[in-house]
């Protein structure tokens, strides 16, 4: 039925008690809330109380009345978005953004937040009202990961502030004796050494007489459950966070030999389903070398159901996992499960839990492909699949040697059954992924590309072993994540470590769009097939400690990686973490 404004105010007000506010003939309301809006559109919605209205012929209509609350961009919906209520223990019971629900949000103090009583949500620059969904947040678990590295060398953290305010960073947990504090200085980073968390690191160090050589030698295979394993990093302003495993390559005229890094994501952007990547387990003569998954709670009581694709032996507080068996395990507050096997490959295997993880991927040391010298370390963060997508341009990380570029290995996984791939320029590689984390591994591959998948893939990148022919003789295996160009930004402050020899960062734009680093114009953009992306190598300068700022005139991603003697790191060096729906 159509109605005029008038006679919908009159007949409204009368029902006031069970709809809400009423509106008067002047466009006002009756509880002097704020007007409905021209309905000048139609199929615009707008919502009076709890009545959802729809724009026809210039006069609004009654559409529906909700049973619990009208939005006007989203309908009927269980809750107002941005909504919330203030409980007694100080936490936010805050509506979803999509209004299906609620979910509990801590009011953090060490993070200068509260309660706000009167909108019922977390205040403050770190609130997640504040935050949105990206690789800048306030609240972080570093995680230790398996490297047979010499104890010498230090885990560490690089923490860059985004923000105009000094930021306040708390560290605790994991090694630590007790909390510590860390002041970064607005646009600043502060490089963190950490103590090693040796249920984590799992390795035993010895000499081969050389001091050259430097290795593990009982390592633990067997993995292991650290009770309070993660640091707890909390900021009262948004930082970004990088781990490195270790910082140094270089120390005390040894070389470390294994090294990665890790972009972390803050915990505003978990969720509970990944699939994860790593790499087959190295096994030579007298070494088993594993491959690893890395799983960190966020809360008490969280239960994590993993289905590897490997089997791995209990120990340490681990429970043996057997391939394809799903298996459950309850993790309390940066408890972390890290599992390994020496006999398969743990990539594709699938993380479920009730409440959100963090999920890193990777390997203790090994070649990359296997048999070309030398072993690394390998770890990454894990996208949630919420985030993932099915658009990725692929692009070779670049050397001095080979400036365009030099090969890589790359694995696609599938987090759907009946995955199928399209290149561009035209690959001769498979297409078609048949089962859910099965995947697709790509050796020595030497071609920037961009895919295309019909449902959500996960795509993985590994640098080379310094001695496989096409590497650039330089650098050894590293791994990063690929980022979805759905996940692309306008603006970026990302970290390249200062004591690193040389730095890289690889730039994906439209063809066409101005980028600027650190304000000076990026080129040589060279274009991917047919996709309308370009991608440039760059090699960084020292930039302000080692921090350096992006900005584009369109939606651009990056990658970061450096090169020391004998190593390398790799991550992608920031990205938006948007929830991705797929049909």
């Amino acid at each position: 039925m159509r109605i005029s404004a008038f006679a919908f105010a009159f007949a409204f007000a009368l029902a006031v008690a069970a709809c809400g506010p009423g509106q008067l003939p002047d466009g006002g309301r009756t509880d002097g809330s704020t007007p409905l809006p021209a309905c000048n559109v139609d199929g615009i919605t707008a919502c009076d109380g709890k009545t959802l209205l729809v724009c026809r012929a210039g006069e609004w209509a009654e559409q529906q009345v909700c049973g619990l609350e009208c939005d006007p961009a989203r309908g009927c919906v269980t809750c107002r978005p941005g909504s919330g209520v203030c409980n007694s223990g100080g936490e936010s019971q805050r509506c979803l953004p999509d209004g299906s629900g609620f979910e509990i949000e801590s009011c953090d103090a060490t993070q200068g937040s509260m309660c706000d009583f009167k909108s019922g949500v977390c205040t403050g620059p770190c609130s997640k009202n504040n935050l949105g969904t990206s690789y800048i947040g306030c609240d972080y678990f570093p995680t230790v990961t398996a490297n047979e590295v010499l104890s010498d060398f230090q885990f560490a953290v690089a923490i860059s502030n985004t923000s105009s305010s000094v930021a306040q960073v708390t560290i605790e947990n994991g090694a630590l004796g007790g909390p510590m504090t860390v002041m970064v200085a607005p646009g600043d980073v502060v490089v963190q050494r950490l103590p090693w968390v040796e249920a984590l690191k799992a390795c035993t160090q010895f000499s081969f007489g050389d001091p050259f050589i430097v290795e593990c030698g009982a390592q633990q295979n067997n993995g292991a459950l650290a009770r309070r394993g993660a640091y707890h990093l909390r900021s009262t302003q948004p930082v970004t966070v990088y781990q490195f495993n270790p910082l140094d390559y270089a120390t005390g005229g040894i070389f470390s030999y294994t090294n990665d890094a890790s972009l972390l994501l803050p915990t505003n952007v978990w969720s509970g389903n990944y699939v994860a990547a790593a790499y087959p387990a190295f096994v030579v003569p007298g070494f088993q070398l594993p491959g690893l998954i890395a799983i960190t709670a966020m809360h008490d009581g969280t239960t994590v159901s993993v289905n590897t694709r490997a089997s791995t032996p209990g120990g340490f507080g681990s429970p043996p996992f057997t391939a394809g068996v799903p298996q459950s395990v309850s993790l309390g507050s940066g408890d972390v499960l890290q599992l390994m096997t020496t006999s398969g490959d743990l990539t594709g295997s699938v993380v479920q839990a009730d409440r959100p993880v963090q999920v890193i991927g990777g390997h203790y040391c090994t070649q990359m492909p296997h048999g070309f010298a030398a072993c690394d370390h390998l770890e990454e963060s894990m996208f949630p699949i919420e985030t993932l997508s099915t658009k990725y341009v692929v692009a070779m990380p670049a050397v001095p040697a080979s400036p365009g570029g030099r090969e890589q290995v790359v694995r696609i996984v599938a987090t759907q059954p009946d995955t199928t791939l399209t290149y561009d320029p035209p690959q001769s590689l498979p297409t078609n992924l048949g089962a859910t984390g099965s995947f697709l591994d790509i050796p020595r591959h030497g071609t920037d590309f961009h895919v295309t998948a019909n449902h959500k893939i996960l795509v993985a990148q590994y640098m080379e072993g310094q001695d496989a022919p096409g590497s650039g003789g330089t650098g050894d295996p590293a791994m990063a994540l690929a980022v979805a160009t759905d996940q692309y930004r306008q603006s970026y402050l990302f970290h390249a470590p200062t004591n690193y020899e040389t730095n890289y960062v690889n730039v994906t734009a439209p063809m066409g769009a101005t980028v600027l680093l650190d304000g000076a114009p990026v080129g040589g953009f060279m274009p991917v097939g047919g996709s309308g992306f370009g991608v440039a190598k760059v090699q960084l300068g020292q930039g302000v400690n080692g921090n350096h700022t992006m900005t584009g005139d369109a939606l651009f991603g990056i990658s970061v990686y450096g090169y020391g003697q004998y190593t390398s790191y790799w991550y992608p060096g920031g990205l938006d973490l948007a929830t991705i729906p797929i049909e």
